[in-house]
């Protein structure tokens, strides 16, 4: 009897390796700390169900959203837009510099990398709301608070974003312009720039995407904003106007997502 010839095929699968001890006990020890916060995280199924004709309550009176006070509401919303736009802007333009003092090779020097990185971790880790409130502690109320409060956001995450940008760009036009003599900033604004503009301008939109989020929240400490309008409707048991600034807001927001995206897909 002629045996039939092997079958070429993929190759099996792997076989499972035993982890080492160390990834194990790694394992192990993610393990229990899950555990252990959904243990402190009071989660309750009856809570959540005695909650729910309380819910259902609630959103009946949002219904139908009160229309008494619609051109106030866009007014306010306008500004709120406005107020995200130019804290875009001004954190943007300020990313740049703190952008190239940010990365590797184009810093001019390594103290200054350093400081550059750890400022832009700064501003990435403190909340929007505490930045908010510390701008409102020290120039007071108003929209100009929530505009640095943006500003600073928007310098932690282009910051970062730009300058692994400039960091992944090609050197050849760097080296190029190093050779024809070409000094630190003719090689930055000649060639790091123009090749990591299209990543810049992506991160640039989603800065501004962002902004407007956060801008909705800031008003609740008094940084400007629509937000001041939303607390006061839920302070004073106004729920239908709050439903209308609810919808208000999500329009907004998903116009800027919508444009931004269109914007990104045209230019980049």
């Amino acid at each position: 009897m002629r045996a039939e010839p092997a079958r070429s095929g993929p190759p099996a699968p792997g076989r499972f390796v035993r982890p080492s001890a160390l990834s194990f006990a790694l394992w192990v020890g993610a393990a229990a700390l899950l555990l252990w916060s959904l243990q402190t995280a009071e989660l309750s199924l009856s809570r959540l169900v005695n909650g729910l004709p309380q819910m259902a309550r609630l959103l009946g009176e949002m219904m139908p959203p009160a229309t008494s006070r619609l051109e106030n509401i866009a007014e306010t919303l306008l500004d709120t837009f406005r107020m995200a736009l130019v804290g875009t802007l001004f954190g943007v333009l300020l990313s740049l510099p703190l952008a190239v003092a940010a990365a590797r090779g184009l810093s001019p020097a390594r103290p200054v990398y350093y400081l550059a990185r750890a400022l832009i971790t700064f501003f990435r880790t403190v909340p929007d709301l505490v930045w908010a409130i510390f701008f409102v502690v020290t120039v007071g109320l108003g929209p100009f608070a929530g505009v640095l409060t943006l500003t600073v956001d928007t310098m932690g995450y282009c910051g970062r974003f730009f300058a692994e940008a400039m960091e992944e760009v090609d050197t050849g036009p760097q080296e190029a312009l190093r050779t024809a003599g070409s000094g630190r900033a003719g090689v930055i604004i000649g060639a790091v720039i123009p090749s990591a503009l299209p990543s810049m301008i992506a991160s640039s939109l989603f800065a501004l995407e962002q902004a407007t989020r956060s801008s909705v929240i800031l008003g609740l400490v008094g940084a400007g904003g629509i937000g001041i309008e939303l607390k006061a409707s839920m302070d004073m048991f106004e729920y239908d106007q709050a439903a209308t600034i609810i919808i208000a807001i999500f329009i907004l927001v998903a116009g800027v997502e919508r444009v931004s995206s269109a914007l990104r897909a045209r230019l980049i």
